[in-house]
Formats: structure tokens, sequence, C-alpha cells
């Protein structure tokens, strides 16, 4: 009977060999596993999570809010024609989303009824599909130029601007169209 009274009080540790690994698995290891993950934790760089390129993901949080670009103020004014070549004509050559065609004095009527300002008004801001022209390659003169070419080639006999406080006649007048 004592046989089995003394087995039942053993552990699963029979010499100190065993107790030794028991102790390193046991504590040590688990120790340096925390060690481990506070270091990756703490660590500066990490990838972003689902970032493939983290460089570039980077730069893209730091990169600047604007630019600045400079321009020159003094350069010659582009006529309306050119104006109309480069920005308008892709709309109003053929007439898409609405815009009144070049030359089509029905269409354009009621707009030039509304004056010359209300005109590169909305030229500048944008009305219905067309987008703001303001800023773009273009000076405001430079689309008030546009503006008074397309409203004389549908009978308007509007002046093109000349550059706020520019002096002189340096820009002669569009001749209306005849139709």
């Amino acid at each position: 009977m004592s046989d089995t009274h003394d087995e039942a009080h053993t552990g699963p540790i029979k010499n100190p060999k065993q107790l030794l690994v028991t102790v390193i698995f046991a504590f040590v290891l688990p120790v340096f596993a925390i060690i481990g993950l506070v270091l990756f934790v703490t660590a500066d760089k990490k990838p972003a999570a689902g970032s493939a390129n983290p460089e570039l993901a980077v730069a893209q949080r730091i990169q600047k809010i604007g630019n600045v670009e400079v321009r020159d103020a003094n350069r010659p004014l582009r006529t309306g024609e050119a104006v109309f070549q480069g920005q308008c004509a892709a709309c109003h050559a053929t007439g898409a989303a609405g815009a009144p065609k070049l030359g089509d004095a029905a269409a354009w009527a009621p707009r030039i009824a509304t004056g010359f300002e209300a005109l590169v008004q909305s030229a500048l801001k944008g009305k219905g599909a067309m987008a703001p022209q303001g800023g773009g390659d273009f000076d405001d003169t430079e689309i008030a130029r546009g503006v008074a070419y397309m409203a004389n080639a549908a009978g308007a006999k509007f002046e093109e601007p000349n550059r706020p406080g520019a002096e002189g006649g340096a820009a002669a007048a569009s001749a209306p169209a005849s139709n």
C-alpha cells in the first residue's frame, strides 16, 4: 500500500534536469517573448497596415498642400480667337452638353441680352455643365476676350477687353459676324 501512496504524491518532474527544462520553458522563455513584443511595439519604423510601399505612403502623408506657380504678368494677352481655340472650342464648336455653338445667333441671343459682364461671370464661375474657367491656362481678361469673340460671332458688338490698367488700344475690337 505504501508504494501506491508514494506514487500518488510524486509529480511529473523526476530529476533535476527535468526541473531545469521546466523552469526555462515556464518562466525564462515567456520573459524573452514579452521583451521582444515590447521592442516591436515601441519601434519607430513599422510599415502601415495594407501599405505595399511604406516610403510612398510616408511621402503622400507629408506632401505639401499647395504650390506656387510664377507666371509672367506682362506677357501679351491672347486674342479671343486663340482663347476660343484653346479653351472653349471643345464644347462650343460642337454644341456638346447643351453649349451654344459658335455663330448660332438664335442660341446666343438670350445670353447676349444679359450683357457682357454676366457672360464673363458665367464663364469664370461656371454655369450648367460648363466648369469654371478662372485660374486655368488663361487669365480672366483672356477668358473675357474669348467670351467677346464667341458673342460677336453670334451678332453682338462687344469689344475685346484689355488688361486692367493697360494704357492705349493694344487690342482691337472684334468685328461682328454676319449671318
